[in-house]
């Protein structure tokens, strides 16, 4: 069984922000796979289906990015999933729009959330990063930008970005972020992104 963790922040005034796309990246998977309805347990929000005959849970932490690891630690503990079966999708200002980059294991590179998962279970783990560029400045301005909403032509790279995912997810699933890491390098390739 696969836990699949997006991150962001609960609350309307952070819905659609650069963020929460893993929110709104595991919102897409629940419905391209027929989850269930998501439910609180766990410190989060919970779904339960399955991607291409894999079991799989669907995990939105409702903890506040810095204390995502809470959530994450104890739905991974309830079902007794290891960190090479959990995937996370977060947002990486080190990525442009439009870019999405695969890896298991690694450091955090600044992100809270991966700071949090990583204090509570190692950074043994699959990532799915999703670009939002970075700001000039650093500070507030990172805070501001990360915490504002797309552009048009953002959200529709955003659009796309969480549609080829949830397409290619199964990869990961069955043979591990590498080879997701070489399908998305290749797609990206081949649409010049």
């Amino acid at each position: 069984m696969f836990l699949i963790v997006g991150l962001g922040n609960p609350g309307s005034e952070y819905a659609e922000t650069r963020h929460n796309v893993g929110f709104m990246a595991t919102d897409y998977l629940a419905e391209k796979y027929g989850f269930s309805p998501f439910r609180a347990k766990f410190d989060g929000l919970i779904a339960d289906g399955s991607i291409d005959g894999e079991k799989a849970l669907l995990l939105k932490p409702q903890t506040y990015m810095n204390l995502s690891g809470n959530s994450v630690i104890k739905a991974a503990s309830y079902y007794k999933i290891m960190p090479q079966e959990i995937v996370v999708i977060h947002d990486d200002m080190d990525l442009l729009p439009g870019q999405i980059k695969v890896k298991r294991g690694g450091g955090s590179g600044g992100h809270n959330g991966l700071k949090s998962i990583d204090a509570h279970i190692g950074s043994d783990y699959n990532r799915i990063r999703i670009g939002v560029g970075h700001p000039q400045g650093r500070g507030e301005a990172v805070v501001s930008h990360v915490l504002s909403r797309f552009s048009r032509a953002d959200k529709e790279l955003l659009n796309e970005e969480i549609r080829l995912i949830a397409e290619n997810i199964p990869v990961l699933l069955s043979d591990g972020a590498a080879a997701l890491a070489n399908r998305f390098g290749l797609l990206m390739k081949n649409k010049k992104v």
